[in-house]
């Protein structure tokens, strides 16, 4: 039961972080102003820090999922 309610807030949080991912127009960077590229390259520090957490929470996610396929296995 707990595995299946973590699999529910890992989901919700997946898809909000996604959605806060820049694309062709904007992301979280220009949502707080941060709209100007600088001339050096790379990606603001928020966008990085986005980035990292979307990548933990994938991997909490596919683990929920790896997780509740042993128990339900086990189970029948």
């Amino acid at each position: 039961m707990g595995f299946s309610i973590a699999l529910i807030v890992f989901s919700l949080l997946l898809m909000l972080l996604v959605l806060m991912h820049k694309g062709k127009g904007g992301g979280l960077s220009d949502m707080f102003g941060g709209g100007m590229q600088s001339s050096v390259g790379g990606s603001s520090v928020a966008e990085r820090n986005l980035d990292r957490i979307t990548v933990v929470i994938g991997l909490l996610w596919f683990a929920c999922i790896i997780v509740l396929g042993i128990l339900m296995k086990v189970n029948n």
